[in-house]
């Protein structure tokens, strides 16, 4: 049986794309640190997150001397917090996400990072960021949830520690005021 030489060209060009595909899948899953959103972040109950003790007021919380959690609710068409104010974060800190949704399937996607989950009723999507210098990151919703889809977004204020701090202090002296 004879192959033409174009034949053996377009043959050897597939086997090239092939293995160019296959490595380019493998430095993705191992080489270049990704790592896939799992169940560890828990279950919820969709209809009662009000009254739950961490989304029942979602929002930041200091877990470390440079650690944080930062507890977010997905909901037709807002993040709470993130869309009617900033979330805001320490630069240089280790800022944990807890993000849920409480009504249908939203996205929550961190512009400008690899940080990207599904936000599932009933489920906690849980990751890890580290923000190394202040700036802006925009919030979108990926995931196409309703009319006011593209309207979802939301921001993240990276700030310098000290005037974090200050924020921070006099956000829970607010919380405290109010309670």
């Amino acid at each position: 049986m004879e192959i033409h030489a174009y034949e053996k060209l377009w043959l050897a060009l597939a086997l090239v794309l092939i293995v160019g595909f296959i490595g380019t899948i493998t430095y993705g899953a191992a080489g270049a640190g990704i790592e896939m959103i799992d169940d560890e972040g828990g279950t919820v109950d969709p209809a009662t997150l009000d009254q739950h003790p961490k989304f029942g007021d979602p929002g930041i919380e200091r877990t470390g001397e440079n650690s944080y959690d930062v507890y977010v609710v997905a909901r037709q068409f807002v993040f709470e917090p993130g869309t009617t104010e900033p979330l805001r974060v320490p630069a240089g800190s280790t800022v944990t996400f807890h993000v849920t949704a409480a009504d249908v399937i939203h996205g929550f996607e961190v512009v400008g990072t690899n940080a990207n989950t599904m936000a599932i009723p009933g489920q906690v999507s849980e990751f890890t960021v580290q923000f190394e210098e202040a700036g802006e990151y925009g919030i979108l919703c990926n995931e196409y949830c309703g009319s006011g889809h593209h309207v979802m977004e939301g921001k993240i204020v990276v700030m310098e520690q000290g005037e974090f701090d200050s924020w921070y202090e006099q956000q829970q002296a607010q919380g405290e005021a109010e309670n």
